[in-house]
């Protein structure tokens, strides 16, 4: 039970971290820290159990009547999620208290909410439930719009905060209805089970999945969803380093990686993810050669790595697996420490753009060196983990390389170039940082920056540090990795993560790799030509924005045509929408028998119980009639109140005086106000619809009274079990109430009763408050301003009533 009790550590710090800051100021951060920190050393404690095949689980009762309960699961593939998630997140949180300012605006918003979205990842890639999941899922779109748009005074911060709400909680409602369907058709909503055992053979599993995949891949920014990531840019250098290179754009990848050992075998799973892992990972390395903004290189970076990620744990073998866990935890390390570099240069230079930097690295060696470090783990060099994860990526690929692939051979080489060829670009973009961010530059004048503090740089250069160890000792990797990739058919010995294979076919196609991508960085002048006379590609950007423009002006047309301000209309789209889906299926389920009609299969049509039903039914139809046909509106409002009457006779002939008590203090009182209200009103109806359209105004009313008589008469006929309220008799008295209506309203229907006592006090909120507004704004005309005299006041209302 101790995860449930972090996550709520999560909640309960981010509500005291806004009071604290006034008082401490950045060193908030230092709190902050506490609930991941606390995380990474409880999941490190359990760490041998779970890499033993040894989950860590508990659950806590949520939604017991839909057996919806919230269940975490901590296995190896967890472990490796919450390592980055909390792990690297308490590092970054450290970094940002000497990041920012004491005066920096809203920092006890920003460090609140960070705790927050660190809360909800770990939910996301702990609990074990379907719903849960969505629910933690929602949660982190929701803090990460906050967190992108905290600058909310620059217009490109809000735009870009909604431009990912938009792409990730929009496409999250498809993945929602694939959980459902997963749910159904599995019979279970825990996620182990479904993996264990999943519902192979069902047609609408490949629906589920397409729509599952739908909400990873707009999470994980794949082509041509990766509009926003680059855009969400504008936040703060920490917060991008968390969300984008630790957290946020791997929960896609941590989905995909967690439902491909049941589902990668069904169709269409590998063909979606390797087609758009592919097309990301070439389209990302390729922006990201271009790129002038350091911050922006990373970002289009962390897209192709992204699709690289999406590649390897949608794969669904076990070398793949092994892979994924490798390149997961390299890419959460070195892109993380590049960031917060990138972080460290804008603090000291005031400027990101390679066009302006010169000499960094003389000034600031520490940092150039840890950026190094990183930069080649992101290229794929040894020792770093980087480079073990990569040979373990060329590896699965390879023809023979895994011995269980279920890719053909085709397709395997296919996948093998897609992988060479982004792997090429990142060698070339990753040589491009560090040139730009520390070389010394000839066309450029150098810059006297002061050195940061040893406490600034001691993130990036723990987090570089961290890849050298973990590629020098793999080891300490491996098991993790096995862990997850035990779930996954092997033939042969289990491929493990190392340093040293042997000269292997994936050892050389590194070696060219690199080789072809310090060449592309040697040549980046005629690269730039090149994707200059290419700059009128799509745009993923300009694509998003035409979208929303275009739903803009179909809602608008839409809106103009149905939101005419005319009642009768409404009236009528609601009857006909009434009568074109549930009554079109009524008269269906009648045509074929389906159902019984009236007097049918049996039951006993009666017209009354007792005549006195029909006299008082009577009244209600010639009130009923009459009211259509009056023109003058203060006959009309003593018919309708005639005919609400009569319904309150029906209640007492029913034997519910209450209810009938209860419609006759609500008609009266409606009857009086609307009295006060036909004072404004004129004495008579307007123009009564002719020809067409009161033929049609009296068809539409015909089927929907039709529809709705005919549809309680079955529903009444229908029943075959006991009332309900017979139990309620026994169940007032073991309340110790009297009254069955009022305990029914105060007890058995509890809450509907407070929701309608608070839409009651609301709307009488909001009517006191015109009323008010109306009688100020009286007083403000009537009372006399100081060199305002009575004549003047009353030439005033004079020419204001001509004008009116």
């Amino acid at each position: 039970m101790l995860l449930p009790f972090l996550l709520a550590l999560h909640a309960v710090v981010a509500a005291l971290l806004p009071p604290l800051a006034r008082v401490l100021g950045t060193r908030v951060f230092v709190v902050a820290c506490l609930p991941p920190a606390l995380t990474a050393l409880w999941v490190l404690a359990h760490a041998p159990d779970v890499v033993a095949g040894q989950p860590v689980t508990s659950a806590v009762t949520w939604v017991p009547a839909l057996d919806i309960n919230l269940e975490f699961r901590v296995d190896a593939l967890t472990l490796a999620m919450v390592l980055l998630v909390s792990g690297v997140g308490a590092v970054i949180f450290g970094y940002c208290a000497r990041y920012f300012h004491t005066g920096e605006r809203g920092l006890g918003r920003l460090s609140a909410v960070l705790v927050l979205f660190a809360g909800a990842m770990l939910g996301v890639v702990s609990t074990d439930n379907l719903f849960a999941l969505y629910v933690f899922w929602e949660l982190t779109s929701i803090t990460s719009f906050l967190l992108i748009g905290h600058d909310d005074r620059k217009e490109h911060a809000r735009r870009a905060a909604l431009q990912s709400l938009v792409t990730t909680a929009g496409f999250g409602l498809p993945m929602l209805v694939g959980f459902i369907l997963l749910g159904q058709i599995g019979g279970s909503f825990r996620i182990s089970t479904l993996v264990a055992d999943p519902p192979v053979g069902d047609p609408l599993l490949p629906v589920a999945l397409v729509l599952v995949l739908a909400g990873a891949f707009a999470k994980s920014a794949q082509v041509p969803l990766h509009y926003w990531l680059p855009g969400a840019m504008i936040a703060p250098t920490p917060v991008s380093a968390y969300l984008h290179a630790a957290a946020m754009v791997k929960g896609g990848v941590y989905l995909v990686a967690r439902l491909a050992p049941g589902f990668a075998e069904v169709d269409p799973w590998r063909a979606l993810v390797l087609t758009f892992g592919m097309a990301t990972m070439v389209v990302g390395g390729w922006r990201a050669l271009r790129q002038d903004d350091l911050k922006l290189l990373l970002a289009y970076g962390t897209v192709s790595q992204l699709g690289f990620l999406t590649l390897l744990a949608g794969t669904g073998t076990q070398v793949a697996a092994t892979a994924t866990i490798g390149v997961l935890l390299a890419h959460g390390f070195f892109k993380s420490a590049l960031f917060l570099t990138v972080g460290v240069i804008d603090h000291q230079t005031g400027t990101r753009s390679i066009a302006a930097l010169s000499g960094i690295g003389r000034r600031m060696p520490v940092v150039a060196g840890a950026a190094t470090l990183a930069a080649a783990s992101m290229a794929g060099l040894p020792p770093l983990l980087g480079f073990v994860g990569k040979e373990a990526a060329l590896e699965a690929y390879l023809p023979g390389g895994d011995p269980a692939t279920a890719l053909p051979s085709g397709a395997a080489a296919v996948v093998l170039v897609g992988v060479v060829l982004a792997s090429v670009l990142t060698v070339g973009y990753s040589a491009r940082f560090v040139w730009g961010a520390f070389s010394t530059k000839d066309t450029v004048a150098e810059r006297r920056v002061p050195r940061p503090a040893a406490a600034f740089v001691a993130a990036p250069v723990s987090l570089a540090v961290l890849s050298l160890a973990a590629g020098v000792l793999p080891f300490a990797v491996d098991p993790v990795a096995q862990g997850y990739a035990a779930a996954f058919d092997t033939s042969g010995e289990p491929y493990h993560l190392a340093l040293w294979h042997g000269l292997t076919p994936a050892l050389g196609l590194s070696a060219l790799v690199l080789v072809a991508g310090a060449l592309l960085f040697h040549r980046r002048v005629t690269v730039a030509r090149v994707q200059q006379a290419l700059s009128r590609w799509p745009d993923a950007d300009r694509g998003y924005h035409g979208v929303v423009h275009a739903i803009y002006v179909v809602a608008l047309r839409v809106t103009r045509l149905l939101q005419s301000g005319s009642l009768p209309v409404y009236l009528g789209v609601i009857l006909a929408t009434l009568l074109a889906l549930p009554g079109a299926r009524l008269v269906m389920a009648l045509a074929s028998g389906d159902v019984a009609p009236p007097g049918a299969g049996g039951n006993e049509l009666r017209f009354w119980n007792t005549p006195l039903e029909g006299v008082v039914a009577l009244l209600i139809v010639v009130t009923a009639v009459a009211t259509v046909r009056e023109h003058r509106r203060f006959p009309a409002l003593i018919l309708v109140s005639a005919m609400g009457f009569g319904v309150a006779g029906l209640f007492v002939l029913y034997g519910a005086p209450d209810l009938a008590l209860t419609l006759v203090l609500v008609e009266t009182l409606t009857t009086i106000i609307l009295v006060f209200v036909l004072r404004r009103l004129p004495a008579t109806f307007g123009t009564r619809p002719d020809g067409w359209a009161k033929r049609l105004t009296v068809l539409l009313c015909a089927a929907a009274g039709t529809f709705i008589a005919v549809s309680l008469w079955l529903m009444t006929a229908a029943r075959t079990d006991p009332p309900v309220s017979l139990g309620y008799t026994s169940l007032a008295r073991e309340a110790g109430g009297d009254n069955l209506v009022n305990m029914i309203l105060a007890d058995f229907r509890a809450l509907d009763t407070f929701g309608e006592v608070v839409v009651l006090a609301t709307a009488a909120v909001a009517v006191t408050s015109l009323v008010l507004l109306r009688r100020s704004r009286v007083v403000e005309e009537t009372d006399p301003g100081p060199d305002e005299t009575e004549e003047e006041r009353a030439g005033a209302r004079t020419g204001e009533g001509e004008r009116t």
